[in-house]
């Protein structure tokens, strides 16, 4: 794998969060705005794939075959840097096939699609999944779902700096935790790296609870060897991953129109809402300070116009 991925050092902006309900708990919230950092290599997606773009370099590799869904970000940022950095893509995708507007720009981008079914991508935890799709791909480097993994969670502990080198232009000295939104628990798992127990990461989850969150964080914080971490999960999954109520949606509108800042209904749209859920049940001291990430995703938005 030849290519200058690694020139490529995008950096997310810092900004504060001006909503009436942090103002009226007394509540500082800055956006570390994920979403900013390229038109289509979008949110925390291009950062759970450094670390595996790196192990594919160094193992001679020609590309990268991974897992998503017909809505997927993590699949629509591979595919876009595939054809930015000149190495080959290759889509495993739930269900049979349709046409979404991110399918088509998996597309246009040059990835190879391949349709499992339900079951066929139910199976993709099994330990021989992988034994057909490297006879196929012999030349590719497999990456789970979402860029998951410890190398997924190592190429987020850069978030931390980020913010750091932030920090001062806001007139803060520090923060109180981190707040994000979680699909496969990568991006939180590797701020808990980061932080080593200094500061609390809060991961509300996009997904319900028999998804394996839990889980997959665990056994990447175990392999990392960390035996203290410092995080708590919560539930925003509001019954499922993807559902969506009109509850959910006003939220969505009425941040928009206080803030300007862009959400979708996933993962940044049900994250903020269960943290107004929190700071209005009094879960936080008044003067805390927190970091929400904005994940990105809002590609994802075009299949719920």
């Amino acid at each position: 794998m030849h290519f200058s991925f690694s020139d490529w050092l995008p950096e997310a902006p810092l900004q504060r969060l001006h909503l009436d309900w942090l103002t009226t708990a007394g509540i500082e919230v800055a956006i570390l705005r994920l979403d900013q950092i390229d038109p289509l290599i979008s949110g925390n997606k291009w950062f759970k794939l450094i670390e595996h773009l790196n192990i594919a370099a160094q193992s001679g590799a020609k590309g990268i075959i991974s897992l998503g869904g017909a809505h997927s970000n993590h699949l629509h940022a591979l595919a876009a840097a595939g054809q930015r950095f000149g190495f080959c893509t290759v889509g495993l995708l739930r269900g049979h096939p349709q046409e979404t507007p991110t399918v088509r720009d998996l597309q246009a981008f040059g990835m190879q699609l391949h349709w499992l079914g339900y079951g066929g991508y139910r199976a993709r935890h099994a330990a021989d999944f992988w034994v057909p799709w490297k006879a196929r791909y012999p030349d590719l480097q497999p990456v789970p779902e979402g860029g998951g993994g410890l190398p997924g969670a190592r190429g987020c502990m850069q978030l931390k700096a980020q913010v750091c080198k932030q920090l001062s232009a806001l007139g803060w000295s520090d923060y109180d935790g981190w707040w994000l939104a979680c699909g496969t628990g990568t991006t939180l798992a590797g701020l808990v790296l980061a932080e080593a127990g200094e500061h609390q990461v809060y991961g509300a989850l996009a997904v319900p609870d028999d998804h394996g969150v839990r889980q997959q964080v665990e056994v990447i914080l175990e392999e990392a060897g960390f035996t203290e971490p410092a995080y708590e999960l919560l539930d925003a999954s509001r019954g499922g991953f993807a559902k969506v109520d009109p509850s959910l949606l006003e939220f969505i509108t009425q941040t928009e129109q206080a803030c300007a800042i862009p959400l979708e209904p996933l993962y940044t749209g049900k994250a903020l809402l269960v943290l107004r859920q929190q700071v209005e049940a009094g879960t936080f001291k008044k003067g805390a300070r927190l970091i929400f990430v904005h994940t990105g995703g809002l590609q994802g938005r075009r299949g719920f116009q």
